[in-house]
């Protein structure tokens, strides 16, 4: 689905937890996986999606990674969640703890105002 220039970018927060399938592979089998099992399926079903992704489990016993999707659309974004749900990466290699959705600055959009930053230029 595109986005287009009128819809408000989608922003969400995948607190996810290893499964023990995935910890028991290598770290080439690893990547091997998420680059032939799940990669394709985001880029077939989907467009308009980017994701970074952090370590947790240095710091937490309940979520090992924070995976932040940024999505084009609400519609993009909901793509990207069904194709996920079509792959191992959804409840074999990964658990999905919780989903926290957002649009950024949402509230400036909302009451017109500038959002409010502590980044300095």
């Amino acid at each position: 689905m595109p986005s287009t220039a009128t819809e408000t970018p989608v922003t969400a927060f995948m607190l996810v937890k290893t499964n023990p399938e995935w910890l028991a592979m290598t770290v080439e089998q690893r990547i091997e996986a998420f680059t032939t099992e799940v990669v394709p399926v985001i880029k077939e079903k989907t467009s308009g999606v980017r994701s970074r992704f952090y370590d947790t489990e240095f710091y937490s016993t309940r979520v090992t990674d924070v995976w932040v999707w940024e999505a084009d659309s609400h519609g993009a974004y909901q793509l990207l969640i069904d194709a996920l749900r079509e792959t191992p990466f959804w409840d074999r290699y990964f658990e999905v703890v919780d989903l926290l959705v957002g649009a950024e600055n949402g509230y400036a959009r909302t009451y017109g105002v500038d959002p409010v930053t502590t980044i300095t230029t």
